[in-house]
């Protein structure tokens, strides 16, 4: 029997193989692949839809907490919106073979870079099968291979998506190694395909921290990663309270399983007497717990004491840490203390604060009288994004179809030679 490490690298070396033909397609036969799968999700949402209860009543059964099973589950409405994002991608301007920058020598040398595609990109992640289409879609759109790594728990789900996937690739005449999903489970299968120098070209981890901290330690090849989802909203002063308290109550509320969720909350000492205990009110509504700084506690007594550990945690939970600092200086240290890069906002009418704020905090994306929640690819028009980045190379943020590329310097003569001078 073959060793695990043989079958992987064998998986990746046909994903090489298919990179090279997605690498000169054009676009009008990506976009037909890419409404094919968009149709195909469509006509087998109930196939989908049975390999996800499945796999959602084993996770229920292995008692996975309710974040995980939110990240998991799917209806018949969040197939839909899959099937609609693949079609935003489809619609999106194909970055490949775009040439920038492109000038005229002194000797007649026209020298320009041109948008070229990674080549083999590998997305580990564990519980959203929807990340399985999005990644795939945009790879392909994007010109690229892919070899998916989902996790066991949607492994039915994610096989279902795959085969839809790998019908448009058949229909199409493009070999279904352009999207591969891994079929081991071992977790060994990851050290073996991150370890693939000169195969795989990049891995995009998505999940905790545990699992992007063992990626990196293992992986021989680039990697484009983020640890932790620990957003922040300050609440300024002079702010207006109304927004305030309807923009925090969204970012925390809206969704808690994400990674653009907020979890700690500061708020400036000259309006937390009459911000706290309007906010309070909404937090109960929502059955959110409450973990404060001394000075909160005083103005909401019988919450818990927030600890030190708090500031650090991405709770992906109905808990939020509550924090009252004395100004925009002290709100800024604490972001840069305990933040995670990812994306903080303000919530301020000042705006020499706001200009402060966006120029000072170091995150991924820096909102201003706006919800950490709309840090995602399709709100920032990507179409869909494949990762957010809180590392500075070779990009930031919500990572779109641009993103999976890279650039080539292209150089155009006419019989030029080089001579000494």
């Amino acid at each position: 029997m073959k060793s695990l490490m043989t079958e992987i690298r064998k998986l990746a070396l046909e994903s090489k193989k298919s990179a090279s033909i997605l690498r000169g397609l054009v676009p009008a036969l990506k976009n037909k692949l890419l409404d094919d799968i968009s149709h195909g999700i469509v006509k087998n949402t109930k196939q989908i839809l049975n390999a996800n209860e499945k796999d959602l009543t084993i996770a229920l059964r292995n008692k996975r907490d309710d974040a995980f099973i939110d990240r998991l589950s799917l209806n018949s409405n969040s197939i839909k919106k899959i099937s609609e994002t693949t079609v935003d991608i489809r619609r999106m301007d194909d970055p490949v073979g775009t040439i920038e920058s492109m000038r005229v020598r002194p000797n007649g040398l026209r020298v320009g870079q041109m948008r070229v595609p990674i080549g083999v990109i590998s997305i580990i992640y564990e519980a959203r099968p929807n990340v399985t289409v999005d990644a795939a879609s945009l790879c392909l759109k994007s010109g690229n291979a892919c070899i998916l790594r989902g996790g066991s728990d949607a492994s039915l789900t994610n096989n279902a998506f795959v085969d839809v996937i790998h019908n448009a690739l058949k229909k199409n005449v493009l070999p279904v190694s352009s999207v591969t999903l891994i079929p081991f489970t071992d977790y060994n299968a990851i050290k073996h395909l991150v370890r693939l120098e000169g195969i795989v070209d990049c891995v995009i981890p998505r999940g905790g921290e545990g699992l992007i901290r063992s990626v990196v330690k293992y992986a021989r090849v680039p990697v484009i990663k983020h640890y932790l989802g620990n957003c922040h909203i300050y609440i300024d002063y002079p702010a207006d309270l109304s927004m305030a308290i309807n923009v925090a109550v969204n970012a925390k509320t809206e969704r808690y399983s994400v990674c653009n969720a907020m979890e700690t909350l500061l708020v400036n000492e000259r309006i937390s007497d009459v911000f706290l205990p309007l906010f309070y009110q909404s937090m109960q509504k929502h059955g959110v717990e409450i973990r404060g700084c001394k000075k909160t506690s005083r103005i909401l007594p019988g919450i818990k004491t927030a600890t030190e550990s708090d500031w650090k945690t991405e709770f992906l939970a109905p808990i939020l840490a509550v924090k009252i600092v004395s100004n925009i200086d002290e709100a800024i240290s604490h972001i840069e203390r305990y933040g995670s890069n990812h994306t903080d906002g303000i919530i301020t009418s000042n705006q020499n604060n706001a200009e402060r704020f966006i120029k000072e905090v170091d995150s991924s994306s820096v909102m201003v009288n706006a919800s950490t929640r709309f840090a995602d690819g399709g709100e920032y028009g990507l179409g869909a994004e494949i990762g957010i980045s809180t590392d500075k190379l070779h990009v930031r943020g919500p990572m779109g179809l641009i993103d999976l590329t890279t650039k080539k310097y292209i150089v155009i003569g006419d019989g030029h030679i080089r001579t000494s001078k």
